[in-house]
């Protein structure tokens, strides 16, 4: 062959079976090719497994989503580019014209800009509520017939604990599916309840380091059909790289959540005590109202913190600029301990009732506790406060 077509078409490599990497290769192809036409009629037409474009199928993304949905307690896992685009997926493969969905006030604010600017174009209504307002809840869904609930549990930023076991009876009673967004609490966590519907977002405690955004639909096999074939039409799937380093940052996944979470403990309690802190939430907390439902549920507090500060905005903000180990950035989950202050985490999408049950303050700052040493951290904290 002339050096142009050598360059073209490079000799194979095969490894023998016998002799597998530890590591998987990442397959950052777009095409795959058939040695026989027969075998590309059949593949084409369900009767035989394999690949043959990257935007609908990948070995590398294969491997992380059958990890993903083992770790969650399901069978099924489709991957998008974003954690946005996995509520935003999901909400649409569910959903037709005329269905009534249930979004929650405490919550992260781009599911409800999916539900008020998408799916409102569409003919889909929704209701915001209080997930606290089980009675309120239970009066909706009797009400109006209602296609699905989507909720989170810790809630962002203010980590209220969702009662998740009434939620799906209330849910299954009325004939309601459930979508739980299980970003904060983790992909070990909540797979023992009968939640419909997992979306996550693995730019978070899946990848951990802060480099790759990505998003999951974990299910069992008959929602999964949908929600697979509105994920191909939108053309939304994940690179095969980004594939890799999260699946490279899964195995260090059960050792970061459980220092994050060891850290944040520690930190809640110290905030707790501390003159210039008005008041602390976080599950893990033995005072916080729903610390035995937090236990019974996820084990843990998790790995995030929001408090209110004594003062008023101006003195928020005075301590987020003396902070030198925590980073003023958006997103959690990563190695390093995040800050925001009250005005980047506001719910402003919100009417006058529902940001009180929203409960965010102009003196809420929310915190992502990372890896670093606890005694690293504190003192970055008790100097900013002081």
């Amino acid at each position: 062959m002339k050096i142009d077509t050598l360059t073209n078409h490079p000799p194979t490599v095969t490894v023998a079976v016998d002799n597998p990497p530890l590591v998987a290769p990442i397959y950052q192809s777009v095409k795959f090719t058939f040695d026989e036409l027969e075998e590309a009629q059949r593949h084409a037409q369900g009767a035989r497994e394999g690949y043959a474009y990257s935007r609908i199928d990948n070995p590398t993304l294969r491997q992380l989503e059958l990890t993903l949905a083992t770790m969650q307690d399901r069978t099924h896992c489709v991957l998008t580019s974003s954690g946005v685009a996995a509520i935003s997926l999901a909400l649409q493969a569910l959903c037709k014209l005329g269905d009534h969905i249930i979004v929650f006030a405490e919550g992260y604010g781009p599911t409800r800009a999916v539900a008020r600017r998408v799916l409102s174009r569409f003919g889909v209504t929704h209701s915001i509520l209080s997930i606290e307002d089980l009675a309120g809840i239970e009066k909706t869904l009797k009400a109006t017939p209602t296609r699905l609930m989507i909720f989170e549990s810790p809630t962002n930023p203010i980590l209220k604990i969702a009662d998740i076991t009434r939620l799906c009876e209330l849910a299954k009673a009325n004939g309601c599916l459930t979508i739980l967004d299980n970003t904060l609490a983790g992909l070990h966590a909540h797979g023992q309840y009968p939640i419909d519907v997992f979306v996550h977002s693995l730019t978070k405690y899946a990848n951990g380091h802060g480099d790759v955004t990505a998003g999951a639909i974990i299910s069992n096999a008959e929602l999964m059909k949908t929600v697979r074939g509105e994920v191909l039409a939108m053309g939304v799937s994940l690179d095969p790289h980004a594939a890799f380093l999260i699946q490279r940052g899964l195995k260090t996944y059960a050792l970061r959540y459980e220092r994050s979470c060891e850290n944040a403990l520690a930190i809640a309690t110290f905030l707790e005590s501390h003159a210039m802190v008005e008041s602390v939430r976080y599950p893990g907390l033995k005072s916080n109202s729903q610390h035995a439902l937090a236990m019974q549920q996820m084990g843990n507090g998790g790995g995030v913190i929001t408090f209110d500060i004594k003062g008023d905005e101006s003195k928020a903000n005075a301590f987020v600029q003396k902070l030198k180990l925590f980073k003023l950035a958006s997103s959690l989950g990563s190695t390093e301990s995040l800050v925001l202050p009250p005005s980047m985490i506001q719910a402003r999408d919100l009417n006058t009732e529902q940001r009180l049950w929203a409960g965010i303050t102009d003196r809420s700052i929310r915190l992502s506790i990372g890896i670093e040493h606890i005694d690293d951290l504190i003192a970055d904290l008790q100097q900013a406060l002081s």
